[in-house]
């Protein structure tokens, strides 16, 4: 039964993270160029509005925060620095911009008042109140976690949706980022009602990568998007609750809070202590009112070395042991008109690598997020043909080489860039340009 159960939960947990280690420098070289879309330029006009989101009192950066403009399904996200990026239509200029982030009230703010650049939005915390918790908490949490993934059809988009994302994947040795892919890719979402998986397509992708900072080891993310997009809890519970490993699981209500002026139980979750293979932990926000998950937050149990290290790695140095330390996932949904939806998602995974004959161990970060930055409903449900698909198993950096021209998003909202990615990003291209003066680019 054991064998079994390890077997299942690997299986489960392959759609979120491959990773791949080569020994031996690459034979690629940097390049300059970038991965042209085929839909041509773009003609939409727009403006851009830059600035941070921080707490009135601290000052301390909101992460994760939403921005989204009245009456569109437009919106992005602020970056781990608080910092955000959003792109306005010409025609949308005149609206008002909606600034939501949990357990703080939501925030409304006309587009004409803002400044291009440097602008400082300031939110209050939610408070709640004591007695009105003690009244309606429910008894009985896991029969909550139960009904929200039983109701899930009544809540969350029930037709077909075409979303536009901004997807980022960043490798980090120790501090220092050494690998930066992202791209614009179009999701065909089906219905959250049916088992039909949605279907991906690239639209726009770049990357920047210095290999000298890798040693002797290459790092590829299989999966790119999918990686992200399967973290979408309602869409895909069979990834950490399914009908069978949800009874390993004790679930728990902590404290409350606030989203748009509903009230939201926060659940916790972890799994049983006589449960010996490796399941999750974290928290469930759940609208316990409407039955509504709004976000989660939760990590992989990774105190089995060797367990870790088969799920994660599936090709490494002969001279090397690998392993986990980290395994962290959130995702995030938002409202239209009555139904909820994806909205954004990321995967951290940090891990070691212990060479044989060497003092120092290497320690490598590898991180992924998404974001929805705008969507329409789809007027179809037939879904792309295969061959224009991304397949699940997509190694994202074969797929864009360079990173240059700062306008190459044109109108699409992306996250915010954090400094010490921009200063990556600058750093290599001075590589690149003194390569292309000794008579061009050369191996790593």
């Amino acid at each position: 039964m054991k064998r079994r159960r390890i077997s299942k939960t690997k299986k489960l947990l392959t759609p979120f993270l491959f990773i791949f280690l080569f020994i031996g420098l690459l034979e690629t070289p940097i390049a300059s160029a970038f991965f042209q879309d085929k839909a041509g330029s773009q003609t939409t006009e727009f403006v851009q509005y830059k600035g941070e989101i921080l707490d009135v009192d601290t000052k301390k950066p909101l992460v994760f925060a939403t921005l989204s403009i009245l009456e569109t399904n437009i919106s992005t996200i602020t970056n781990t620095e608080g910092e955000f990026a959003l792109k306005v239509p010409i025609a949308q200029k005149e609206g008002e911009v909606v600034i939501s982030f949990l357990g703080y009230e939501k925030k409304i703010i006309r587009i004409s008042e803002l400044s291009k650049n440097k602008n400082k939005i300031l939110m209050k915390v939610s408070v709640t109140e004591l007695a009105e918790v003690n009244l309606s908490v429910p008894k009985d949490a896991k029969a909550l976690v139960l009904e929200t993934l039983r109701t899930k059809g009544e809540n969350y988009f029930d037709s077909p949706t075409l979303m536009t994302a901004f997807y980022r994947e960043t490798i980090k040795k120790r501090r220092k980022n050494v690998s930066l892919s992202e791209a614009v890719v179009n999701i065909h979402k089906t219905p959250y009602s049916t088992e039909k998986k949605d279907a991906v397509q690239l639209y726009k992708a770049r990357k920047s990568t210095d290999y000298s900072k890798l040693d002797t080891v290459a790092l590829k993310l299989q999966g790119g998007p999918f990686n992200a997009l399967f973290v979408d809890i309602m869409k895909y519970p069979e990834y950490i609750f399914d009908e069978e490993s949800i009874s390993s699981y004790n679930f728990s209500f902590d404290h409350s809070t606030r989203i748009n002026d509903q009230l939201i139980y926060i659940v916790k979750f972890s799994q049983k202590e006589t449960v010996t293979y490796p399941l999750y932990q974290g928290q469930l926000f759940i609208d316990a009112q409407n039955k509504i998950l709004t976000s989660a937050i939760y990590t992989l149990n990774i105190t089995n070395r060797d367990l870790a290290s088969k799920m994660f790695v599936r090709k490494k140095p002969k001279n090397a042991k690998v392993w986990p330390t980290q395994v962290a996932y959130r995702v995030d949904y938002r409202e239209k008109g009555g139904k909820w939806y994806y909205g954004y998602s990321n995967v951290l995974l940090e891990f070691k690598v212990d060479w044989d004959k060497k003092l120092f161990n290497s320690v490598y970060s590898m991180a992924c997020e998404m974001a929805i930055t705008d969507w329409e409903k789809s007027l179809t449900d037939k879904l792309p043909k295969a061959k224009n698909r991304m397949k699940s198993s997509i190694i994202l950096n074969d797929e864009a080489i360079g990173f240059s021209d700062p306008d190459f998003w044109g109108e699409y909202n992306i996250i915010e860039p954090e400094k010490s990615i921009e200063s990556a990003i600058k750093k290599i291209q001075r590589q690149l340009r003194r390569a292309t003066a000794k008579g061009g680019a050369s191996k790593p």
